[in-house]
């Protein structure tokens, strides 16, 4: 089959690699749409993956076309999204429940080989059933929105919250609509990127700008996410955090970003510090979420690009071209 390889940092190239073979309890998946996130470039500067060579694609969805032995609520030609995690089960954080933070921690498209590519291995228990109403090709929505959802779980979030969200690409865009589902009073967007501030208007935020000074708020935010790992942001949203506030850290910054933080004033104020890594418990919720309707894929997904064009697809995403970007195998 043919597969996205990212061989060296800063090596990807299309290769011929050995189609996958089930073992017990796992199935092939025919990918039918994988797309591109930050995790990808992070991997491809070599920070992610404990070794190279490897294909990546956490988020993908497709056909089930092989099953291994023991194998029971899966069929062949089952429509399926596929959850990228694997935790071990055995560790301390596994043993507590919390399996994004697993010691030996292991995900489809991160250390494992995933679905920039033809055809991609996952266990059976990965893989959520798709209702006849949502497209294949669409479902490779679902694993970011799962860490969305994952997000949300971690903020408990309050009605009526006044929601500031840096980044206004794929993530922040989901974090924006889950924020309307789950009562804000206001949700202001901030970003550099008139093009995607445009799509937080489309989608129905309060304010669309390129400062948070634009925007009248003397208290401060209820509830500020960093959906951009970019440092400047990270350091002005701390900032913005009103009285008994919380700020998530939501997008991946890179390994060396830094930030300065006022021990005083999150004593004084209340003001909680907290993060959201991948997922937890949420696949299952997004994958229903999803199926309602929660986000529309013609708004969401900007590019979809043949495997071919892999790199292609890797270069406008760092250029922080278009919204979510697909490639189609």
């Amino acid at each position: 089959m043919k597969a996205a390889v990212i061989s060296a940092p800063g090596v990807v190239d299309i290769e011929s690699v050995d189609d996958p073979t089930p073992g017990p309890g796992q199935v092939v998946v025919r990918v039918a749409a994988c797309g591109l996130c930050g995790t990808d470039l992070h991997i491809l500067q070599g920070e992610f993956a404990p070794t190279l060579p490897i294909i990546p694609g956490h988020e993908f969805a497709g056909e089930v076309v092989a099953l291994g032995t023991g194998v029971k609520d899966l069929a062949l030609g089952d429509q399926v999204a596929v959850d990228p995690s694997l935790p071990c089960h055995a560790c301390h954080y596994c043993r507590r429940g919390r399996g994004n933070l697993c010691l030996n921690w292991a995900a489809i498209g991160v250390t494992e080989p995933g679905g920039a590519a033809e055809y991609a291995l996952a266990p059976a228990g990965n893989c959520i059933k798709l209702p006849e109403h949502v497209r294949t090709e669409d479902a490779a929505l679902i694993e970011p929105l799962s860490c969305a959802v994952r997000g949300y779980d971690v903020l408990r979030s309050q009605l009526a919250s006044n929601v500031l969200i840096y980044g206004s690409g794929t993530m922040g865009l989901m974090m924006l609509e889950l924020a309307k589902r789950t009562g804000a009073a206001t949700v202001d967007v901030v970003d550099i990127n008139s093009e995607r501030l445009a799509t937080a208007r489309l989608l129905g935020c309060t304010n669309a700008v390129d400062s948070a000074d634009a925007v009248e708020r003397p208290r401060g935010w209820d509830v500020v996410i960093d959906a951009t790992g970019n440092e400047q942001a990270i350091q002005d949203g701390l900032g913005r955090v009103g009285k008994g506030g919380t700020y998530l850290q939501f997008g991946v910054a890179n390994y060396a970003t830094r930030a300065v933080i006022e021990p005083y004033r999150i004593y004084n104020q209340e003001i909680t510090i907290t993060g959201s890594m991948a997922v937890l418990h949420s696949y299952q919720r997004a994958a229903e979420l999803f199926a309602s309707g929660v986000l529309d894929p013609t708004v969401f997904i900007s590019d979809r690009l043949a495997l071919s064009d892999y790199g292609t697809a890797l270069q406008r995403f760092q250029a922080g071209k278009g919204r979510k970007i697909l490639v189609t195998p």
